[in-house]
């Protein structure tokens, strides 16, 4: 079976993300009305960013993979990418995917820096 490539599946993930709250999360004004769809979105874009990470970054020795070890990992690569992550983290796993925050900016604003940590990933991934 042919593995997947890890940065298209990760760009899947976050459409999905984009498709949920455009379909399902229906905004009004500045808000999402719908936080279920909100958490949802968050949780499928935050594992797109991981997924991303994972192709480039490999495997951990031991145990489960955690944020800090992806901060880690990412400090000793390239600080301003362990910035966006950190940002996602925060806006997509955290606001997004656990608190449900409606916001429309936290959600494009958490997109964005999935898409910003996926492209660096497509770059350096594309020389090797």
């Amino acid at each position: 079976m042919k593995e997947k490539n890890p940065v298209l599946e990760a760009k899947r993930y976050v459409e999905n993300a984009r498709t949920i709250l455009r379909e399902k999360a229906a905004k009004e004004d500045d808000q999402y009305t719908d936080r279920k769809y909100v958490k949802l979105a968050g949780h499928a874009a935050y594992t797109g960013v991981l997924v991303a990470l994972d192709g480039f970054l490999g495997r951990k020795e031991k145990g489960r993979k955690d944020v800090g070890w992806y901060q880690e990992q990412l400090a000793s690569v390239d600080k301003k990418v362990l910035n966006s992550f950190v940002s996602a983290y925060e806006l997509l796993h955290l606001s997004m995917g656990y608190d449900g925050n409606r916001e429309f900016t936290v959600a494009q604003i958490g997109l964005k820096r999935a898409d910003e940590i996926i492209q660096w990933v497509e770059q350096r991934t594309a020389t090797c």
